[in-house]
């Protein structure tokens, strides 16, 4: 399952930005596969409550939006949630809320929690740290968020960072050389952000110049 992509080396898929939350254009790695696994499994949990954690362009999004194509549901962005928000729920059975910071209405939180809680709902909450890590003022707040399943996407290893270059690249309608591919991978950090950056700057640099994306340009987007 996931972002399965035969013949790695020769292959490069055609998609647009629009396609990017679609099952098959996640690519399954040791860094996400326990996360995929878990959102996939539902309502097969240990407890009603998960915590995503991950860098940003990690995938959290990604999976999350796959989940909720799987098993319908809700989903909001933590720093929009409103009062109204707490009666939009209530025909829903599975509510996401995304991105939460340590920056929110800390008493409207609370009281979201409570009501998935009390009706015995399913919610899961991104972040990019351990959300039982934050330290709300209200304390019964910080209590809730040990509540939480953690769910944690790992940094990038080789095969997972040669198809989120692969993936990022084709969303361009970018083709180039798997050596050039392999040498980015050598070279670039371990980091979701990171990536996504680089190939932002090498897709700029390359229509600036007006020319295909080659060694010079590449080592110039990582500094060298």
């Amino acid at each position: 399952m996931g972002y399965e992509v035969k013949n790695l080396n020769q292959q490069i898929l055609k998609f647009n930005y629009e396609q990017n939350f679609k099952h098959q254009d996640f690519y399954v790695s040791k860094s996400n596969v326990y996360s995929f696994k878990l959102l996939n499994s539902w309502p097969k949990w240990e407890k009603n409550f998960v915590n995503l954690i991950g860098e940003s362009f990690s995938g959290k999004s990604h999976l999350v939006n796959i989940f909720l194509q799987n098993f319908k549901g809700i989903k909001i962005s933590a720093n929009n949630i409103t009062n109204n928000f707490l009666h939009e729920i209530k025909i829903y059975e599975n509510i996401v809320i995304e991105d939460l910071l340590e920056n929110i209405d800390e008493n409207l939180l609370f009281t979201l929690i409570n009501t998935i809680e009390q009706d015995n709902k399913y919610l899961i909450v991104t972040s990019t740290r351990p959300i039982v890590e934050f330290k709300f003022k209200l304390l019964d707040l910080n209590s809730r968020m040990k509540n939480f399943l953690l769910s944690t996407i790992e940094k990038p290893e080789d095969d997972l960072m040669y198809a989120l270059i692969l993936k990022n690249l084709s969303d361009r309608q970018i083709s180039i050389d798997k050596k050039l591919i392999d040498f980015i991978i050598k070279r670039i950090s371990r980091s979701y952000s990171k990536i996504s950056h680089f190939i932002y700057k090498i897709d700029e640099i390359s229509l600036k110049r007006k020319k295909p994306i080659d060694f010079k340009i590449i080592k110039e987007a990582l500094g060298e």
